[in-house]
């Protein structure tokens, strides 16, 4: 025998359960009721200052770091083949080439036998060479322009110096002989 009554909306809510309506009201409300509207797969829209999308039936945020996500992260398969990437060269291979090792290697097979292997091997060491040419610059650049106004020694004094370089002069420097490189590096490419 049961010590407690059922009240009705605990009855209501047995009820909605049992019939699979789990986000059901059993009381009746008064007030205010948010406006609904159907979203449907892909729908991306803001709502409270997020951007939010429904990607395989759930609501999700859209967070500024998707995209770098994707780039950083490695799927458990191939997009291309859809096999499993558990070997020990598919990490380092998907992140330059987003494939997995054989992909890669069946690539690099099909240009051999065309007799393109050469000039790909050549476009992607002029592409590195452009990129590292590009990190080399913006280091320079900072390095000209930081202030080198004063130093503290290994005694803890600041030392403030008088004189330096031409920040002006540096510059053009800088941007000129990486200029000329540039141009070089695409001339070797298009040779």
């Amino acid at each position: 025998m049961l010590k407690k009554e059922f009240k009705r909306k605990d009855v209501e809510r047995m009820r909605n359960l049992i019939q699979g309506k789990t986000d059901a009201s059993s009381n009746a409300q008064i007030g205010y009721s948010k406006k609904e509207e159907e979203r449907k797969e892909g729908d991306v829209w803001t709502e409270n200052k997020k951007t939010w999308t429904i990607k395989n039936g759930i609501k999700q945020t859209i967070s500024k770091l998707d995209k770098i996500k994707k780039e950083v992260f490695m799927p458990l398969c191939c997009p291309e083949c859809g096999n499993v990437m558990k070997k020990r060269l598919d990490k380092p291979h998907y992140r330059i080439n987003k494939k997995c090792y054989d992909c890669v290697i069946e690539f690099e097979h099909k240009l051999k036998i065309k007799g393109q292997y050469e000039k790909y091997i050549k476009a992607t060491k002029a592409k590195n060479s452009l990129e590292y040419l590009e990190g080399i610059e913006s280091y320079l650049l900072e390095a000209v322009n930081a202030s080198n106004s004063s130093f503290v020694s290994e005694d803890g004094v600041v030392e403030r110096w008088v004189g330096g370089i031409d920040k002006e002069k540096m510059t053009k420097e800088v941007k000129e002989a990486v200029k000329i490189r540039r141009e070089s590096i695409k001339k070797e490419l298009n040779d």
